[in-house]
């Protein structure tokens, strides 16, 4: 079968050379290539609608690609089209781009001024990899095989504001729903996911800290499989080792569930370590939990302003989540909105600790019963998120464009 190959390169003589040179490659197939970043996702995207197979197994983004920067452009790419690998043509083959390009998700790099065997030896290794990633994607009949998963962020805006309570069930509403869901606990020195839905583990993220290929099999290994359906990679028992999970780590571990999982749910606790961060920069939605109270609104607004300042999250692209709210409270959602700068979910999650303290205290919250008004409000806001599979299509279209509508209104 020929490997096809999509250039994506924005200046006319670069396209002429490329696409020479990849025309001579054996059993390629090279497409019509795009001229920026734009035309490159949305031709993607376009692709992966119709079928995982249709996409091509090999991308070469050139350096002077745009609007969108190289690097960016790369991670978008395998962030969302994980079955895809991409080569870099770049002027600067230095070992410090080489490594930042495969931090970003390129497969490959390779120098210019281009050379056909360099080219070659690079196209055929790259195919080689998507080929297999595809068929490891295929082996399961739980593995989602679409543009790739929505990945969620729950941070606290301090500790005890309900952050991993607000994650376990937007993950079961995701997981009952019918969408194959990870939950992953990266609050990695203190998190306790494992506690709230009883389970006793032996393997934990920090298993998969040091693989830089992580497979399906390896990924299979370290997940428990929880009796709800749950895909659980839980926070390691001994916090300490929670160091071992960098930044890096984590962007290949999110990837990784990313490529087999419709919903990924990652609790990041509310103390920012580098993996959280890395795991909230790479969410679709970010949300930010806080309590009514003025400790608590106070954090939310430090942390928004943290994120925007270390370039992780923009404050209008963190949506916050009001718990145990009250009506006759001071501080209400419009006011939490105004002083933290962000938009606020339109579900608030109502203060009723009595109904939840037997199931916590059990370690059994997956048992909470259907008419608490506390796992009403969660799955409500599951839906207004997008990650509940609506019975009927319109009606899960008018969730989430009124999601995205708030988003694009901001505060």
């Amino acid at each position: 079968m020929p490997t096809r190959i999509l250039p994506a390169v924005g200046d006319a003589d670069a396209v002429r050379s490329l696409t020479t040179l990849l025309s001579q490659l054996p059993d390629a197939e090279p497409v019509a290539p795009v001229v920026d970043s734009t035309q490159l996702v949305d031709t993607l995207a376009r692709l992966a609608a119709e079928s995982v197979d249709e996409l091509p197994e090999v991308v070469v983004v050139h350096e002077r690609i745009g609007p969108v920067p190289a690097l960016e452009l790369i991670r978008e790419v395998a962030l969302r089209f994980p079955a895809v690998g991409v080569i870099l043509v770049t002027s600067d083959a230095s070992p410090g781009l080489f490594q930042a390009a495969m931090d970003y998700g390129a497969r490959g790099l390779v120098a210019l001024p281009l050379h056909y065997e360099e080219l070659a030896n690079r196209v055929q290794a790259v195919a080689a990899w998507s080929v297999g990633v595809r068929r490891h994607l295929g082996a399961g009949a739980d593995v989602f095989t679409g543009v790739g998963g929505t990945v969620v962020t729950v941070s606290g805006a301090k500790g005890g504001v309900g952050a991993t309570l607000t994650a376990i069930q937007l993950a079961l509403a995701a997981q009952a729903s019918g969408r194959p869901t990870a939950l992953v606990d990266m609050d990695l020195q203190t998190g306790d996911i494992a506690s709230f839905l009883d389970v006793q583990f032996r393997r934990s993220v920090v298993d998969l800290a040091a693989i830089t290929d992580i497979s399906p099999r390896v990924l299979a290994d370290a997940v428990f499989r929880h009796d709800t359906g749950l895909a659980l990679l839980l926070a390691p028992g001994e916090g300490e080792r929670g160091e071992e999970v960098t930044d890096r780590a984590a962007r290949q571990i999110v990837g990784a569930l990313r490529s087999r999982y419709e919903v990924v749910v990652v609790d990041c606790g509310a103390q920012l370590g580098g993996a959280g961060a890395a795991a909230v920069e790479m969410a679709d939605v970010a949300l930010l939990v806080t309590t009514p109270d003025v400790v608590a609104v106070r954090g939310a607004k430090r942390t928004v302003r943290m994120w925007d300042r270390l370039q992780i999250r923009k404050g209008e692209e963190t949506t916050v989540v009001v718990n145990r709210h009250t009506r006759g409270t001071e501080i209400q959602p419009h006011l939490i909105r105004r002083i933290t700068g962000t938009p606020v979910a339109g579900t608030a999650i109502p203060a009723n600790f009595k109904e939840l303290q037997g199931v916590v205290d059990a370690g059994r919250v997956h048992e909470l019963d259907n008419k608490s008004v506390v796992k009403q409000a969660l799955w409500t806001l599951a839906g207004e998120l997008g990650l509940v599979k609506a019975r009927e299509g319109a009606q899960r279209e008018r969730g989430s464009t009124a999601f995205r509508r708030r988003k694009e209104i901001g505060p």
